[in-house]
């Protein structure tokens, strides 16, 4: 595994990519989507937010309420399945490829940026 993507400008990416941290209120899951998804309510504070998450595959619906999770905010809306995704909540695979979520080492308050 190598780092192949190209250097990119600091200030821009900073610019052009919102992140904010988010506590999910609800979570259930979404047999409608094709792929393994939970559709997640997720509070920054000033607004909630909807989102298609690609979580199952480690979590319980009730273990992800109350946790928090990173960002991206400034996607615009995705519709999946009829349900409107307005935010990218953040995760990587584990060793078995299921999404482990990104979320701060502590808890900080919701809507708190990402830089």
């Amino acid at each position: 595994m190598g780092i192949d993507e190209p250097d990119i400008d600091p200030a821009s990416f900073l610019e052009d990519v919102e992140m904010r941290i988010g506590t999910v209120r609800e979570a259930e899951p979404f047999p409608e989507a094709r792929k393994d998804l939970y559709r997640l309510t997720v509070d920054f504070g000033t607004e909630t937010r909807r989102s298609a998450a690609g979580l199952s595959g480690n979590y319980d619906p009730g273990d992800l309420v109350g946790s928090q999770v990173v960002a991206v905010v400034n996607l615009g809306t995705v519709t999946v399945a009829g349900f409107e995704s307005e935010c990218l909540v953040t995760g990587v695979d584990d060793a078995d490829g299921d999404v482990v979520h990104l979320a701060p080492e502590r808890e900080v308050p919701d809507g708190t940026r990402v830089y």
